[in-house]
């Protein structure tokens, strides 16, 4: 009876210890992206901005890339459409479900709100860890307060989120192709910090195209390579507001 009992015993502690090992192995797994963060985008110059463009300029189609619960950026353009005769649709895009949610939540009864729980860009045109620490060694940025291994640590975060959560991935790809767009009206690329160069290939010949970021390798050389581009123009920028933004509007539309 004695041995008996101790193995069930024996058996209900392998058990326990099973469940606490599945547990902690599931915290070491946690990424930002599994939690809620407050919004950047708010009240400010960048947020007024939208909102002015937005309610004002004769749009079609907008498509933010970012726009996390929905209480940031996405609140300016929201409450400028409401305002504009265009009736513009607005294009949401989300990786982490937990903000998603949210966000879908927070703007379901605003049917020109279309919210998307994708990536913006598939997994294999993420930038390399030798791309990333090429730009973080050789082009002086805000980039640079944050340690190196930190940011690489952000990277291998997001692409593993993706992984593990089997988020959709070409979202842009995706949205173009379910709604007949060709090319947008405006463009805020506000997403992860490492596909920022990979978004604005899939929306270069947008109308307006907003950039946050602008002072890291998010939007950095997409600033850069719009200053040089005779098709587009600067209309707007702070590079000292946060980690910097700027504001192009296409000439020949």
């Amino acid at each position: 009876m004695l041995p008996t009992l101790m193995k069930h015993l024996l058996k209900i502690v392998l058990l326990a210890l099973f469940f606490v090992f599945v547990s902690c192995g599931k915290q070491k797994t946690k990424s930002q992206l599994d939690h809620q963060i407050p919004p950047e985008v708010k009240n400010d110059a960048l947020y007024h901005a939208i909102h002015r463009l937005a309610k004002e300029e004769p749009l079609s189609t907008i498509l933010e890339i970012g726009s996390s619960s929905g209480q940031g950026s996405t609140e300016a353009f929201v409450t400028a459409i409401r305002e504009n005769p265009s009736h513009p649709t607005l294009f949401c895009i989300e990786v982490s479900k937990r903000r998603f949610s949210q966000l879908k939540k927070h703007y379901e009864k605003d049917p020109f709100v279309r919210c998307y729980n994708v990536s913006s860009i598939p997994l294999e045109l993420f930038p390399k860890e030798e791309e990333v620490s090429r730009f973080y060694n050789n082009v002086p940025s805000k980039l640079n307060r944050t340690p190196l291994p930190t940011v690489l640590q952000w990277l291998k975060q997001d692409i593993d989120y993706l992984k593990r959560e089997g988020v959709p991935q070409k979202g842009i790809e995706l949205i173009r192709r379910e709604n007949g767009i060709e090319n947008f009206d405006m463009v805020f690329i506000d997403g992860s910090e490492f596909t920022g160069m990979a978004e604005f290939d899939q929306i270069y010949g947008a109308r307006y195209i907003l950039l946050d970021d602008t002072c890291t390798f998010k939007n950095y050389l997409n600033r850069e390579r719009l200053l040089k581009d005779p098709n587009y123009t600067l209309i707007e920028e702070n590079p000292n507001l946060r980690n910097g933004y700027a504001i192009f509007k296409r000439i020949k539309f």
